[in-house]
């Protein structure tokens, strides 16, 4: 297969998952970033990759934003949104820091390929990327990798709904850019 064929099928693939979300679900998930003092985003893996890519773009547009494992992550509250991430949903570390997040009370909301997971189970709101699997997707993206890249163009049109919505620039996102002087 062309690599040119390889990336068009990928690229399709993404583009279905992506526009397979629930436009209610992604609603809420800008509403719960917007309306809570601190948001916490965890991942195992690529998917915590993914995970923290969005949180520098949140951090860009001005939000308090924290990646649960790192040394200087506080303690979640109620006050607080959790988004956390797995392709699988049954993430062992992932659904554990949902239940935590959870009973201390905070709105969990979960990004996944499965719809019937633990981790789903455990969301407020779970927004579901249907994600194929067939011979041609294990082929040309194995192990996870359409729900990782149709994870990262969700978040990214995710930003651009928020920058409109409440009226962001991208010169006030660079504004907060990090800078190495």
């Amino acid at each position: 297969m062309s690599e040119l064929k390889a990336l068009n099928e990928l690229m399709a693939y993404c583009m279905q998952a992506v526009d397979s979300v629930n436009d209610g679900d992604k609603d809420a998930l800008i509403d719960a970033i917007v309306n809570s003092r601190r948001t916490f985003i965890y991942g195992s893996g690529r998917s915590g990759l993914i995970g923290q890519l969005f949180a520098v773009r949140l951090v860009q547009l001005g939000f308090d934003v924290h990646f649960v494992g790192e040394m200087t992550t506080p303690i979640i509250t109620s006050d607080d949104f959790t988004l956390l991430i797995s392709n699988t949903g049954k993430t062992s570390s992932v659904v554990q820091t949902a239940k935590i997040a959870k009973r201390i009370g905070s709105k969990v909301i979960s990004i996944t390929g499965v719809e019937d997971s633990n981790l789903s189970r455990t969301s407020d709101v779970t927004i579901l990327l249907d994600i194929p699997s067939d011979e041609t997707t294990s082929r040309i993206a194995p192990l996870g990798t359409i729900f990782e890249d149709s994870a990262h163009l969700f978040f990214e049109s995710v930003v651009c709904d928020i920058m409109e919505k409440n009226g962001i620039t991208e010169e006030e996102m660079r504004n907060r850019h990090a800078i190495w002087v």
